[in-house]
């Protein structure tokens, strides 16, 4: 059986807020942890779009944990994560700043991601898209 810690964060007014109204005081010490590296991540992003000038419409990052203990315990340690990013851009043109800022979160920037990869084995998946409407 497993035990799978999630946690979602999205972009609200320039900053990432937990999904369904949660605070990080309504996380336990493991679920903090994912939270830190969606954190991280987002932040990361971020500050890599902003250079070019790009806000994405939307972007939403969650990460999954599966832990080695059949319930929640103290001594319940991560065996693998998977984080996947969602991203709505503005343009089509955006579209390849975005992928190049959420790949560079995810392989070199992110610190917290990078310390996820000493832990354990971390997947991903990246989900980018445009609300463009584009002319036939």
């Amino acid at each position: 059986m497993n035990n799978t810690q999630k946690v979602t964060v999205e972009l609200k007014n320039g900053k990432f807020r937990l999904r369904e109204g949660l605070k990080s005081d309504d996380l336990n010490p493991k679920a903090l942890i994912l939270y830190s590296a969606a954190q991280c991540a987002g932040l990361t992003i971020m500050g890599m779009l902003r250079k070019d000038n790009i806000i994405p419409k939307r972007l939403e990052i969650t990460i999954e944990g599966v832990l080695n203990t059949p319930t929640l315990m103290a001594e319940s340690r991560y065996r693998s994560f998977n984080i996947i990013y969602r991203v709505e851009c503005k343009s089509l043109a955006d579209q390849n700043s975005v992928s190049y800022a959420v790949r560079e979160a995810q392989d070199n920037q992110c610190g917290v991601v990078a310390m996820l990869k000493m832990i354990a084995p971390v997947a991903h998946e990246i989900s980018i898209v445009s609300s463009e409407s584009v002319s036939v």
